[in-house]
């Protein structure tokens, strides 16, 4: 059954076509060992290759075991597996970052690493329904908009989630013969996702709703059908008041890259008259509803940067009421990367750096 569940999640989402390379984050716990047994009962019908990168973060005792034990399930199956062993807990310190944040940068550089290396096209990670829910009760606490509603999406980019709609336990039960290691570490209350784990979701089935996992997974999926429909409605009105867009220097341009690389004081590329930007028609961006206004803004910086980190509700805000004055001349530098100028009757999004 949950082989078939999984097929489902696939084929719903696209998440795997004919010929993919995929490489597999395979901790050794029951998420990342069912999505590797099962991926590898799909590959030859779909006609797919896999291979699995772990990563020994060298903090808990049994981390060694974990690593030999991921090392001889694959080689049971006959699938390549790559480890990385390294000291999560200097590199936290040398990088003044997080046990946690630098766990998972750490994994992500070296799944990309791995992808690259194997000549492979998606990386498959083992999050599960459960994960989704323990991500958006974070979301809400720490005061997210509806995107953070969305939760964990079931494909961004290059990185597929086959598990995502299986519940914990269905995974546990199917991995009780596979003997999988458990870690320790997830029975900690130190870290928020612990705490929503291991206290929030038990007392919120125990006391409001037993079928609290379902009921937030139903919600996920209105907001992400929601945010798609305005997502889409975003890009059309986009284009409608666009004026220019600049994304990419011209890189064969001797003049401009003369001065780039000339020997005097380094320059932006706004002091030498080149700039990444994106112009926008000020009087029909000011005739649209607040919401489509807002994700106009996060879509031009999107383009320009191809992220929006760093960009806060309060940024957004002061964009908006700066160009429902209309005032020329007037600008916002949201952070040290970006400016937004009102010039002409246009907005203009600016690269920096």
């Amino acid at each position: 059954m949950l082989e078939e569940d999984i097929l489902k999640t696939i084929k719903k989402y696209d998440l795997i076509q004919d010929g993919d390379k995929i490489v597999l984050g395979v901790s050794g716990g029951p998420d990342s060992i069912c999505m590797l047994d099962i991926l590898n009962k799909l590959k030859q019908k779909m006609n797919f290759e896999i291979c699995v990168a772990h990563i020994n973060h060298g903090i808990r005792s049994n981390a060694n075991i974990d690593e030999k034990y991921v090392i001889n399930f694959c080689e049971k199956i006959g699938i390549k597996c790559y480890v990385l062993n390294t000291d999560i807990k200097k590199y936290a310190l040398d990088n003044k970052m997080g046990l946690e944040e630098s766990g998972r940068k750490v994994r992500y550089e070296y799944f990309n690493e791995i992808m690259k290396k194997t000549n492979s096209n998606k990386i498959a990670i083992a999050h599960n329904k459960n994960d989704n829910v323990e991500t958006i009760i974070l979301n809400i606490l720490r005061g997210s908009g509806p995107s953070g509603l969305k939760g964990i999406l079931p494909k961004n980019g290059y990185y597929i989630r086959p598990l995502i709609e299986i519940e914990r336990v269905d995974i546990e039960k199917y991995t009780e013969n596979l003997n999988p290691r458990h870690d320790e570490s997830n029975d900690e209350n130190e870290f928020s996702r612990n705490k929503i784990r291991n206290i929030v979701i038990p007392f919120i089935k125990k006391e409001f709703n037993p079928n609290i996992i379902e009921t937030i997974t139903r919600l996920s999926d209105l907001i992400s059908e929601e945010s798609e429909y305005l997502n889409m409605e975003t890009e059309k009105i986009y284009n409608d008041i666009l004026i220019e867009e600049n994304l990419e220097i011209d890189v064969y341009n001797n003049e401009i890259m003369s001065k780039i690389n000339s020997d005097s004081k380094t320059k932006t590329l706004e002091d030498i008259g080149q700039t990444l930007n994106v112009k926008l028609d000020l009087k029909k961006f000011n005739t649209q509803y607040p919401v489509i206004q807002k994700r106009i803004i996060l879509y031009s910086i999107n383009k320009l940067f191809k992220t929006t980190r760093g960009i806060e509700k309060i940024h957004i805000d002061d964009v908006i009421k700066l160009c429902n004055k209309g005032e020329g001349n007037k600008y916002l530098t949201p952070n040290k990367h970006t400016k937004v100028l009102i010039k002409n009757n246009q907005i203009v999004i600016i690269r920096l750096d």
